[in-house]
């Protein structure tokens, strides 16, 4: 049996605010379920619809078409304290503001085996309903932090390493002869906000600026690339280097 508060705390998980003063988000479905349940990431409660009832679960839901699981989960405080850069490849999230865009990142930077995402306090926050279901699982396996990143970009650099960004006037990406892998020391990507690309403060930090060519070259269809899909094309031409 699920009671009235029991609902209306679920319900109110779909606010930040509210997920930030309970500590908790909210995973539906199977899949979802079970990755949560696989993480190690510590559970409050499961719901499912055979137990609680078909319309408590339509009430509870937080989206279009209910699931038959529900899950409510704690936010890890790893999240909200990040690590100094280490030796890897990383991804420096500047300004991402879409939900969609977020959890597709997540799941990119899980494909492609990124060691860590650094996000910008202004990015979309990685619990919001819409960016949960879009990861489909990979923020339980990414390891994820909020920070600074011109400040992160500033460390990456004085410890060796590199960072890298995409701009309209950078070096093609694939006509560039030396990448790092951050094999010995970090080499961060940043991407850009959706509509504003890498900030004026993070610009003057990148090391290395880099182009994502069209095809044909000097004619070229659309203004920009999704800022998921840039981050596909360009973390994928970093790992097919290391082939």
């Amino acid at each position: 049996m699920v009671t009235a508060a029991q609902i209306k705390l679920i319900r109110s998980l779909a606010q930040k605010k509210e997920r930030e003063a309970c500590g908790l988000f909210v995973v539906e479905g199977e899949k979802m379920v079970a990755e949560a349940q696989r993480s190690g990431w510590a559970i409050e409660a499961v719901y499912r619809r055979e137990e609680v009832g078909e319309k408590a679960m339509e009430r509870m839901s937080l989206l279009s078409s209910p699931s038959p699981v529900l899950a409510l989960v704690h936010i890890p405080d790893a999240v909200r304290v990040a690590p100094a850069p280490g030796p890897g490849l990383h991804l420096a999230l500047d300004g991402i503001r879409d939900p969609g865009n977020l959890g597709t990142i997540v799941r990119i930077a899980d494909w492609f085996g990124i060691d860590r995402i650094y996000a910008s306090p202004d990015t979309a926050d990685l619990f919001n309903p819409k960016v949960v279901q879009a990861t489909m699982g990979a923020l339980f396996r990414v390891r994820f932090h909020y920070e600074d990143i011109p400040e992160l970009c500033r460390r990456s650099l004085s410890a060796g390493g590199h960072v890298y960004g995409t701009f309209l006037d950078g070096e093609n990406l694939y006509g560039k002869k030396a990448l790092s892998f951050g094999e010995e020391t970090p080499s961060v990507i940043v991407i850009g906000n959706e509509a504003h690309g890498i900030s004026a403060e993070t610009a003057a930090v990148v090391s290395d600026r880099l182009y994502i060519p069209p095809f044909p070259a000097d004619d070229p269809g659309s203004e920009s690339l999704n800022a998921a899909v840039a981050t596909a094309v360009t973390v994928a031409e970093f790992r097919r280097r290391q082939q």
